[in-house]
């Protein structure tokens, strides 16, 4: 009897891992016949979305409604202003969330869905452009509909064919095909997306460095011509363990001061040579506007490493300062 029990567990493992596999090549089979599938529809509809002046009203029910509602977030947050309005209450008032601005994307995988009947009908009668995705060609839906997104005709990974699986995960990846399209069409750069996505790993992630840098009065800025009698108290004043050295001439960094510089050049004159004799040239900045995670990888992947950088305008000129610490106090690892 103890034998059998190790054989039946490799058994009923070897079983579920095959349905596994069997359910995600299905999958995978759809989004194959999906992608090949793809024509002049797609464009249209893109168009479509593209034009509205207002928002994308996305809706469904059932699976397709949880699908509806993450196509919809997925818009949103990728600079296509959408949102989820499900048909059932869409009936009982909030057809007054969709405006003459909009464009509707209504999912349904027969195309006739009783539910979306209101909404149809309501995009009808304002002419509000309607986007169908649908695997029903010659349904209710794609009739009314000013460009439809037919669906591959693929089988559901379920045995009976009755559980939507495949059918969904074609419409979620159709969704985000419409999603990035629109976002590249739009140049929706990384500044926009962490915009809208302050929180959260993502949001750090996003940080630029003008988000968490020093600037004006607490950035630590000598002249080239300055004693190091005086450096010295103003590196100790801004408490940054160092100085930035700029060009009387056109204000750009030409070099840095750091505690390790003073360490090197101790001695019984130093208090009486200028900054230029004991500045280090050259030094490594970065730009405001390079996402923060950079200004740390600077710091850290040099030989030797370093803890600070100075942050510089095109012409060279410092704007700002930012610190390792700055960068861990934002969540940035």
């Amino acid at each position: 009897m103890r034998d059998r029990q190790p054989l039946g567990m490799a058994v009923r493992l070897g079983r579920d891992l095959d349905v596994a596999r069997r359910v995600i090549r299905a999958e995978i089979d759809g989004l194959e016949r999906l992608a090949r599938a793809l024509d002049g529809a797609f464009v249209r509809a893109l168009d479509l979305c593209a034009a509205a002046r207002g928002r994308v009203a996305v809706t469904g029910i059932g699976k397709s409604g949880h699908v509806a509602r993450k196509i919809a977030a997925t818009l949103a947050s990728t600079g296509t202003p959408a949102l989820f309005v499900h048909p059932a209450e869409a009936s009982h008032g909030d057809l007054g969330m969709i405006g003459v601005d909009d464009a509707i994307l209504a999912l349904s995988n027969s195309g006739e869905t009783n539910e979306l009947a209101d909404i149809i009908a309501y995009s009808r009668r304002f002419k509000i452009p309607l986007v169908a995705i649908t695997g029903g060609g010659a349904s209710t839906l794609a009739e009314a509909a000013d460009v439809v997104l037919l669906l591959p005709r693929a089988a559901e990974a379920c045995p009976m064919g009755l559980a939507p699986t495949t059918s969904t995960t074609v419409m979620l990846a159709l969704g985000d095909a419409l999603a990035i399209a629109l976002l590249e069409r739009k140049g929706f750069s990384t500044a926009d997306f962490q915009r809208f996505h302050p929180g959260g790993n993502l949001g750090r992630r996003l940080l630029r460095v003008g988000d968490i840098m020093h600037a004006g009065e607490a950035v630590p800025l000598v002249p080239p011509h300055m004693p190091m009698s005086e450096a010295i108290l103003v590196m100790t004043a801004k408490s940054f363990g160092c100085v930035g050295v700029c060009s009387s001439d056109d204000g750009r960094l030409v070099g840095v001061i750091t505690d390790g510089d003073l360490r090197r050049h101790m001695n019984d004159g130093l208090l009486a040579r200028c900054v230029a004799d004991v500045m280090h040239p050259d030094p490594k900045t970065i730009a405001a506007n390079r996402v923060a995670g950079e200004a740390l990888a600077m710091m850290t992947d040099r030989n030797p490493a370093t803890t600070s950088l100075f942050v510089v305008d095109e012409a060279g000129r410092p704007t700002g300062f930012v610190h390792m610490h700055d960068c861990l106090r934002a969540g940035i690892a």
